[in-house]
């Protein structure tokens, strides 16, 4: 049957329609806010997938060139490998709603979203996010919803919920959050140096709105929701955990505290070894074999919580730090030769070398999405390699989680970086994890700085990035433990990654991800402090002894820019019919030039002196003349009257004989010849445009008078 229900968010309308599209998914809405659509449906299969230790949730965010009234580009005219942004916007789809499902859950479940319009003022990524969860909540899928999202900027001191397009561009914060009626499940955030206490408020007026939502979708569900499907739990075998546990308990206490993780991965896996061993030997093979997944979950689930209660109880971390403390820090500069500027940060085992390049601003990457930002200058790039955490796996090119990663190191550094006008290049850094333990994000973020310094890129500010971690008593959600700097073992098996990346003076990146069902404003208040804190060790004690600065100058392998701003009516005289006059600077000079509409010319060169001669030929052919100026020019043709001089720009004025000298002459080539450089004075321009010049008053100061 079909329903549609309206509520007020943010001064527009959201409505939520149901019941006419879609029909055979588990649950279907329409969203619609403005003249965003997006239809969201969520369906799950009818058996666990079997052979996995997890719940597979799948979402996919769909963007459509329709939508915007575009036909995709390309031979085949069809949408490819879906956006960045896309990627970016399923993740952020996906984390708020993973910790509501049952964790005993091994159906698929797969949540579709599609981009059917968009208006510029209205998210369709929120819209999204809201579908997602009132499409789960209406279904029959086990889910512990509702949840909702919206958008946040900050504006001349104000916090602005869904911002317009024009208020997000002029907005110092791009801010998105998801939660629940009680708690904040997700933030996502890129800043321009917002003080902690500014981003708390930030996100509590959020907040406010989320919770509005949530009742609304509750609302929703109340009337019209299905009854939740019974399913197959894949909970672990309390009976051969306790018996584990009671067998193994301590040696598990003692093999988790070894300090560093490969001598640690190595004991637990002797341990598990010894598990199996002891129970094959208890009950026989094949009850062994009966129950291996069991074992293996049991296992896995006594590492976690003894790692938990080692926190929680005794104040303790596996690798022998206090909850405050940091692992050893260290950094380096200039280590790989040629590139244009590198940077080695390692934090205890997790070590990241980032390279940046610099390069044209016609080298800029171009978008085509569904917003009208059309390309961006700095893009950062993430690499994970199987190396890293000692796994002997090929490369299949970056998944999600890379382009996450990537997205929010770039994020935390775009705010710093210089403009075009300041700083003519396009800007590339790629992040190699060379080494994982934890982290490797936060760890982009300061070796990415090191390298934007040493490349000599005047950023305004250094960045680093720290994440902190959470551990919750299960009977007694209001006791937890907040740990700093956490490693990979503790983000498997706490309950948050709350990753900060900033400078000195406030906060330019945020990416929580969680695997409870929310967190209290204390919970992230102290998040915020804690990342802070770290954030100027790092800065302070750490970057700063090896590079406190951008370098003066930037590699000699980098290309030198000049860049200079004409007429844009003179554009077409630079480039020339077909071209010619431009190709024909670059041939000569050896020089790259890009010229944009509004008349500003970027000229590239590996060596100083090819752009400023390219410089000077511009110049020349942009010249404007006009009456009283004086200019050098060449001569170029010689008649019994005169001699015609060569300004520039297509341009020829007459030196008539008699204003060569002061003194009388007989003939033109008694003082000038072709070729010859001379400095000249417009007295007049005719009706017809014709130029006159004259050398009187002039001629004594060249060195070609007589």
């Amino acid at each position: 049957m079909f329903k549609t229900y309206s509520m007020e968010l943010a001064g527009r309308t959201l409505t939520i329609e149901t019941g006419k599209m879609a029909g055979l998914a588990n649950g279907s809405v329409l969203v619609k806010y403005g003249e965003t659509t997006v239809l969201v449906n969520a369906t799950a299969s009818k058996e666990p997938k079997e052979g996995i230790d997890f719940f597979p949730l799948s979402v996919e965010y769909n963007e459509r060139l329709y939508a915007v009234g575009k036909i995709p580009g390309g031979f085949t005219k069809r949408e490819g490998k879906p956006s960045e942004k896309a990627i970016l916007t399923s993740r952020a789809i996906d984390r708020p709603l993973r910790p509501l499902f049952p964790k005993d859950l091994r159906n698929d479940v797969v949540i579709d979203c599609l981009v059917l319009s968009v208006e510029q003022d209205c998210s369709p990524e929120v819209c999204a996010m809201i579908g997602s969860s009132a499409a789960l909540s209406i279904s029959d899928i086990p889910f512990g919803g509702p949840t909702a999202a919206v958008n946040v900027g900050y504006i001349d001191n104000k916090i602005i919920i869904n911002p317009t397009e024009e208020q997000r561009n002029n907005s110092k914060l791009t801010l998105t959050v998801a939660g629940t009626i009680d708690k904040i499940a997700m933030i996502e955030a890129g800043a321009d140096e917002i003080p902690d206490n500014t981003m708390l408020e930030a996100i509590k007026q959020a907040h406010i709105e989320i919770k509005k939502v949530c009742e609304f979708i509750q609302n929703i569900k109340n009337e019209i929701g299905k009854p939740k499907f019974e399913y197959t739990s894949f909970a672990v075998n309390e009976e051969v955990y306790e018996e584990i546990k009671e067998q193994f308990a301590e040696r598990m206490k003692a093999d988790v505290q070894t300090p560093d993780k490969p001598d640690r991965d190595e004991k637990i896996d002797i341990l598990t070894k010894d598990v199996i061993a002891w129970y094959t030997e208890k009950y026989g093979e094949e009850k062994a074999e009966e129950e291996k997944a069991s074992i293996a979950d049991a296992v896995y689930k006594l590492e976690k919580k003894t790692v938990r209660n080692l926190i929680l109880e005794e104040g303790k971390r596996v690798d022998g730090r206090g909850i405050y403390d940091i692992r050893p820090l260290s950094c380096e500069v200039g280590l790989i030769p040629r590139v244009h500027g590198s940077g080695l940060f390692s934090r205890g085992r997790t070590q990241v070398l980032s390279i940046a390049t610099l390069g044209m601003k016609s080298e800029e990457q171009i978008l085509d999405g569904l917003d009208n930002e059309e390309s961006k200058r700095y893009m950062h790039q993430y690499n994970f390699p199987g190396y890293s955490v000692g796994e002997a796996k090929t490369s299949r090119g970056p998944g999600r989680r890379e382009i996450g990663h990537g997205a929010l190191a770039e994020k935390a550094l775009v705010p710093v970086l210089p403009s075009i006008e300041e700083f003519p290049y396009s800007i590339r850094v790629v992040s190699e994890i060379l080494s994982s333990n934890g982290s490797t994000s936060q760890g982009s973020i300061c070796a990415s700085t090191l390298a934007l310094m040493d490349a000599g890129v005047p950023i305004k500010k250094p960045v680093a990035g720290i994440s902190t971690g959470l551990i919750t008593d299960e009977n007694d959600p209001n006791r937890y433990v907040v740990i700093t700097d956490i490693q990979g073992i503790e983000d498997f098996f706490g309950d948050m990654d709350f990753k900060v990346g900033g400078t000195k003076d406030g906060i330019t990146a945020i990416q929580v991800d969680i695997k409870v069902d929310g967190l209290s404003y204390d919970i992230i208040a102290e998040a915020f402090e804690r990342t802070r804190k770290a954030r100027m060790y790092i800065l302070d004690e750490i970057m700063a002894p090896v590079i406190n600065e951008p370098r003066k100058e930037i590699s000699k392998y980098a290309p030198k820019i000049i860049n200079m701003k004409i007429n844009p009516e003179k554009i077409k005289d630079v480039i020339g019919s077909g071209g010619k006059v431009i190709n024909k600077i670059i041939e000569e000079t050896g020089v790259k030039i890009d010229i944009e509409e509004d008349g500003t010319i970027f000229i590239y060169s590996e060596n100083i002196k090819g752009a400023l001669d390219a410089q000077g030929i511009i110049e020349d052919i942009t010249r404007e003349i006009e009456k009283g100026g004086i200019y050098t020019g060449k001569v170029v043709r010689i008649a019994t009257f005169g001699a015609f001089i060569d300004l520039g720009g297509g341009k020829e004025g007459l030196l008539h004989i008699s204003k060569i000298c002061k003194e009388r002459i007989n003939k033109v080539e008694d003082v000038l010849k072709l070729g010859d450089e001379v400095t000249v004075k417009v007295y007049e321009i005719d009706d017809q445009g014709r130029i006159n010049l004259t050398r009187k008053g002039l001629y004594e100061d060249t060195n070609n008078s007589k």
